[in-house]
Parts: structure tokens; C-alpha cells; sequence
């Protein structure tokens, strides 16, 4: 009879454990400054992408002008949590964002520059609560860094034109890339395919 109370005792522990660090990334990235007073002004110039129409036809390479906002503006253009988690690193919490669990046929584009990043026919159901897809629509249209916020080390996935932070990519999708994308849906806007 003890060892069952004990047992159950630390399966409560344990579990209230792994609820609470499920929610420590946002937890902490709400309490962290959002942009270090040293950090450099983001830079402006162009940059070569893969264009991409609603009904998902390849237009071909295109150069656009970065998109450089100061603060105000883009709080300006974004949703409360759109901004916090593109334009200061932050992740929503898992099952809360808009679509994170859509199946429809479409392009999936950055909030904050419309750049195409993610086609539909490669997102999978991850378990996680964030839409996750197996490879970008282009690799021009993403940058990856590394991630030392928390005690382990990521990857990033930010948006080439705009450096929108959209997510983190892991190493245990599914198959052809064995890539997981794992990004915040407040990051991305939804375009059904057009016909």
C-alpha cells in the first residue's frame, strides 16, 4: 500500500513537472527583455527569394527589398501576439494558435511581409500543437541561427525578408527530410489555394 501511494505521489510530481515545462519557454521568454539595448539596427538592401501565387504556381526568383519596420510600426501592423512572438522571439503556447491544426490545400506567408514560407502539402500532424511541416517552400525564403536562449541549444527559423521569428526546426520529422518545422501560427497567414 505504501509504495503505490508513493509511486502515485510521484507520478502527481512528475506530471505536474512536465506540465509546468511545457509552458517554461513562454514563461520565460515573456520575462526576458525583448531586444538587448546593444543589438544591431536590422539591415535594409534586397534579397533574392522563390515567388510563389496563392494557387501555389512557382513565379520564380524575385529580389525584394527587405522589410525594416522600427518598433512602433510594427506594432502598428501586427496583432498583440503576432508581434510579441515574430519581432521579440516568442513562442505561443501550444494548441492556441489560429489553424494550427488546418488540413486545407494553401500557402502559408509570413504576417509581416507576405513572403511565401510553407506549402500545405508538406505539413503534418506533429502531436505538438504547432503546425509543423517537413521541409519550407523554399530554402531562400527562411534563414536558420542558432537558438541559445534556453538551456538547449535550437535552431531558429526566421523569415529572409522581413527576419520574422517564426519558429524552431528539430530533427525528428517524418520522412523524406526527417525534418520537423515547428512553427507559431501567429508567425504565418493562411492563403487558400486558389483554383
Amino acid at each position: 500500500m505504501r509504495i503505490d501511494s508513493e509511486r502515485r505521489r510521484f507520478l502527481g510530481v512528475l506530471t505536474a513537472t512536465v506540465a509546468a515545462s511545457a509552458s517554461l519557454p513562454f514563461l520565460l521568454r515573456a520575462t526576458r527583455p525583448a531586444v538587448a539595448a546593444d543589438a544591431p539596427a536590422p539591415k535594409g538592401g534586397n534579397v533574392t527569394l522563390d515567388c510563389f501565387a496563392d494557387d501555389k504556381r512557382p513565379l520564380g526568383t524575385c529580389v525584394e527589398p527587405r522589410v525594416v519596420l522600427t518598433d512602433e510600426q510594427w506594432k502598428a501592423k501586427l496583432s498583440t501576439k503576432s508581434y510579441y512572438v515574430t519581432r521579440h522571439d516568442g513562442t505561443e503556447p501550444a494548441y492556441t494558435g489560429d489553424g494550427w491544426d488546418r488540413h486545407d490545400n494553401g500557402l502559408y506567408r509570413c504576417i509581416g511581409c507576405d513572403t511565401a514560407l510553407y506549402d500545405s502539402a508538406t505539413k503534418f500532424d506533429s502531436g505538438t500543437g504547432w503546425p509543423s511541416f517537413w521541409q519550407p517552400i523554399s530554402r531562400r525564403n527562411i534563414t536558420q541561427k542558432t537558438d541559445r536562449s534556453l538551456i538547449e541549444e535550437r535552431i531558429a527559423v526566421n523569415c529572409a525578408r522581413c527576419d520574422a521569428h517564426l519558429g524552431h526546426v528539430f530533427d525528428d520529422g517524418p520522412r523524406p527530410t526527417g525534418l520537423r518545422y515547428c512553427m507559431n501560427a501567429a508567425a504565418m497567414r493562411f492563403v487558400p489555394a486558389r483554383a
